[in-house]
C-alpha cells in the first residue's frame, strides 16, 4: 500500500517547510506503510529541521509513535516543548535554505583552528578544543542534569536510582537555555565551519550523558566502540562531537576512539574475509584510546573513527553533552554496511 506524502512545501500554522512531510513519513513508518530506511536521502533534512525547531530526534519519534497525533496536534506539541517560544529566526533561515537561499555563504570562513590543530586533525581525525565552554557553565549544566535525574553530584548513594529518561548512559534531556547556550558556543560552531569548509552548518538538538562508576551491581551498559554511519566506501566527510562537563580521567568512562582510523578504514574493510560483518569484529584491537580532558573541553571527531564511551572504574561520574553541526545537505551513503 502506498503512503502518499505531502511535498516539503506544504506547511501548517508554524509555516515550517518539510515539517508536515516529516510528520507524514513518521506516521507512515508507525503504520508499517513505509520502511524504516525509506527516503534515507532526506535524513539530513529531517535532522536539520528538528534542530531548527529545538527538537530531539528520539524525543520527536517517541512522541509521534506513542500519540499518533494529527498534524495540528503535532504542531501544538512542538510549541509546547519549546514553552511557546519557537525561534522564528531559525524557521526563516531553515525555510530559506530549503528554497535554495544561501545567506552568509559568501562570508569568509572562520579561522579558529591553529596550524598545529589542523595537522593533528589531518593525522588523527579528531581534535580537542580546550576550554571551549566556561567551567561555570559546565557546572550549571551538571546541576541541570542532576536536578532532572534527582541525584546529587557528590553523593554516590543517589547515582543508581534509574530515571525514566535514562537510556544506558544517555539522558533524554534536550530543551533548556543552558544546553542551548553550550550548543551555540562560538568557537565550537566556528571549528565545525572551518572543518566543513562551509558557513551553512546547523547544530543538532542532542542528548546529555551520565556515566556513573561501576559497582558490584552496576556494570557499564555501553555503547562500546561503534560507527553511527554506513561503512560503504568511500565514506563521506562527517563529524561528531562531545563536550566534557567535568574533568574526566582516562578511567572515568572517558570517550574512546581509534585515532587516525579514517585513513585505515578502507584497507581494513578490504582485508576482511568476504561476508564478514565489520561491526562484529574486535574493534578495540585496532588501537582504541580513551581521551582524558577537562571540564569545558570539546572533542570533535571524524565520523569514520570507531568511538564510544568506556567503563567507569573511577570514583566519580562522567557528565557530557553531545553536540554536532552539519550542513543541510551532507553526502550520505544509501547502502548500509
Amino acid at each position: 500500500m502506498d503512503h502518499m506524502l505531502p511535498p516539503s512545501t506544504d506547511t501548517g500554522k508554524l509555516s515550517v517547510l518539510h515539517l508536515k512531510r516529516y510528520w507524514s513519513k513518521s506516521l507512515g513508518r508507525r503504520a508499517g506503510l513505509l520502511k524504516d530506511d525509506a527516503l534515507r536521502d532526506e535524513w539530513p533534512l529531517d535532522v536539520t529541521m528538528l534542530g531548527a525547531l529545538g527538537l530531539g530526534l528520539e524525543q520527536t519519534i517517541t512522541y509521534i509513535f506513542n500519540a499518533n497525533p494529527s498534524f495540528d496536534e503535532f504542531e501544538d506539541w512542538v510549541i509546547s516543548v519549546n514553552k511557546g517560544n519557537v525561534e522564528q529566526a531559525n524557521i526563516a533561515r531553515f525555510n530559506s535554505l530549503v528554497l535554495g537561499g544561501g545567506a552568509g555563504l559568501d562570508e569568509p570562513l572562520p579561522n579558529v583552528l591553529s596550524p598545529e590543530q589542523l595537522a593533528f586533525w589531518d593525522e588523527n581525525g579528531y581534535i580537542i578544543l580546550k576550554n571551549a565552554v566556561p567551567r561555570e557553565d559546565c557546572d550549571d549544566t551538571i546541576a541541570l542534569i542532576c536536578g532532572h535525574l534527582g541525584i546529587d553530584r557528590y553523593d554516590a548513594s543517589t547515582w543508581y536510582h534509574r530515571h525514566p529518561d535514562q537510556q544506558g548512559i544517555m539522558v533524554q534531556l534536550f530543551q533548556h537555555a543552558q544546553l542551548q547556550r553550550n550548543r551555540d558556543t562560538p568557537i565550537i560552531r566556528r571549528a565545525y565551519q572551518q572543518l566543513w569548509r562551509r558557513n551553512d552548518v546547523w547544530v543538532n538538538t542532542d542528548r546529555v550523558g551520565f556515566n556513573p562508576p561501576e559497582t558490584s551491581t552496576y556494570k557499564f551498559p555501553g555503547p562500546k566502540l561503534h560507527w553511527d554511519v554506513s561503512l560503504a566506501q568511500p565514506m563521506p566527510f562527517g563529524t561528531q562531537g562531545i563536550l566534557y562537563l567535568a574533568d574526566t580521567a582516562a578511567n572515568q568512562g572517558a570517550f574512546t576512539l581509534v585515532p587516525g582510523f579514517n585513513h585505515r578504514l578502507e584497507p581494513w574493510l578490504k582485508s576482511l574475509p568476504p561476508g564478514t560483518n565489520p561491526r562484529t569484529q574486535d574493534i578495540y584491537a585496532l588501537g582504541a584510546v580513551p581521551v582524558a580532558a577537562g571540564a569545558g573541553d570539546f572533542i570533535l571527531w571524524h565520523q569514520a573513527l570507531p568511538h564510544g564511551a568506556s567503563p567507569n572504574t573511577s570514583s566519580l561520574p562522567r557528565f557530557v553533552q553531545y553536540i554536532n553541526y552539519q550542513p543541510i545537505d551532507p553526502e550520505i551513503r544509501q547502502e548500509w554496511i
